[in-house]
């Protein structure tokens, strides 16, 4: 029995005289739980980068972009590049930036980026909210950011669509610079089939317009918002971000942080390039690439299907399946997720393909 369940049954068992006391205590267990949420002292999203800087897209749009050296100063082996999901941030990468920074076997550079119209990044307009336009970006940042050396990719929900658009445009720079590619809860088409109602993902759906005048979620994803008070409902984000029923409140609080900074119009123009997402063919350019596909079983926008069908199309990739974990599995698993990371990155830099590549750095 759980605590709350032991309290419940004091509270009937000595009737109405012990209703103060009983309540008291119940009140004082909900806040020891509170208490004990792992994550109440961490400084979600505020890591401080070593270096931020601003990259011009091809069309000018200015790019936001911070970069964080290896804890212990030495010389880094591989640039890891995070990739981030639809109406979030850089910031969705805290737990992994914060634990690679002090990784040394092997030491990597990490840089993380926001995409236009998301975060500190410039505005898009209706024409270049596009996948294909935010692999250009990627492109862009790549070129300035990360001009030699190999390269692993991150991408989450969207970013992980933006690197396959990538992989398909540029298939040298898998062959040449990128040495291994992670896909976390992520599709490669099929979207309005699984998991989000294709009705959500059109720009036409009056309840998807309206979403403009509430208070930021993804557009189309309109049971995140409660239309009446025009607030972002908490639950709806804990029970459609997360798997876990005792989340972090904190996580919780992390995601609707996350989700107040980028204006819901600008997303709107978005939706339409989801819907029509399709890029298995893509999937193709990643053969010589290394690759680690991870979801959540509980991902009620992209569920697990999709990453079995991801693993399907690349079969010598890695595919993991984590448990009860939601579409934000980076933040609900961390320690699972950065581990797998790790992995992926160890076998890049201890690689003979990465040994030929280590010829850019010196380049």
């Amino acid at each position: 029995m759980s605590p709350s369940a032991r309290l419940w049954a004091i509270v009937g068992g000595l009737g109405a005289v012990a209703t103060g006391t009983a309540a008291a205590a119940l009140v004082a267990a909900q806040q020891r739980r509170q208490s004990e949420d792992q994550y109440v002292d961490e400084q979600l999203g505020e890591l401080k980068p070593d270096r931020t800087s601003t990259v011009a897209a091809e069309d000018g749009t200015p790019l936001s972009v911070e970069e964080i050296d290896p804890e212990d100063g030495g010389e880094p082996e591989v640039t890891l590049v995070g990739v981030h999901g639809f109406a979030l941030s850089r910031k969705s990468w805290h737990f992994q930036r914060r634990a690679i920074a002090s990784l040394r076997l092997p030491r990597v550079r990490q840089v993380y980026y926001d995409h236009r119209s998301h975060g500190l990044s410039g505005a898009a307009t209706a024409e270049t909210s596009t996948i294909e336009q935010l692999a250009h970006d990627l492109d862009s940042v790549l070129r300035v950011m990360v001009p030699k050396g190999p390269i692993v990719l991150v991408g989450h929900s969207m970013g992980g669509m933006v690197i396959m658009e990538l992989a398909a445009e540029n298939p040298s720079l898998f062959e040449d610079r990128v040495c291994g590619v992670a896909f976390i809860a992520t599709a490669a088409g099929e979207v309005g089939a699984r998991g989000l109602p294709r009705s959500l993902l059109s720009k036409y759906n009056p309840l998807t317009r309206g979403v403009g005048n509430l208070a930021g979620w993804q557009p189309g994803l309109v049971e995140f918002v409660r239309a009446a008070g025009g607030q972002l409902e908490r639950q709806a984000v804990r029970r459609l971000a997360f798997g876990s029923r005792d989340v972090s409140p904190r996580l919780v609080d992390f995601m609707i942080s996350m989700l107040a900074v980028t204006p819901v119009r600008g997303l709107v123009n978005f939706v339409d390039t989801l819907g029509s997402h399709n890029r298995y063919a893509a999937l193709a350019g990643l053969k010589h690439t290394q690759v680690l596909v991870i979801g959540g079983d509980s991902d009620r926008f992209t569920p697990f299907s999709h990453a079995e069908r991801i693993a399907a199309e690349l079969p010598e990739a890695e595919l993991v399946r984590v448990r009860g974990a939601g579409h934000m599995v980076q933040l609900e698993q961390p320690d699972l997720v950065t581990g797998r990371l790790i992995d992926l990155l160890q076998r890049c830099s201890g690689s003979a393909a990465a040994n030929r590549r280590n010829w850019w750095w010196t380049r």
